[in-house]
């Protein structure tokens, strides 16, 4: 279905909005805002890559 919501990959709610994300070893995670956004970041930091690994 089209109307599907990603959950947020803290909390578990739905993600509303879009642009919470972040790039991990495991894929990229969302999150329905940016404080969970931030509380992954700082519990996980050794499990992000860094944006500029795009380019």
């Amino acid at each position: 279905m089209a109307d599907e919501k990603k959950s947020c990959d803290l909390c578990g709610l739905p993600v509303e909005v879009e642009g919470f994300t972040l790039l991990t070893k495991e894929g990229d995670k969302v999150f329905c805002c940016e404080g969970c956004q931030g509380i992954y970041q700082m519990l996980n930091e050794d499990n992000l890559l860094p944006e500029e690994a795009s380019k």
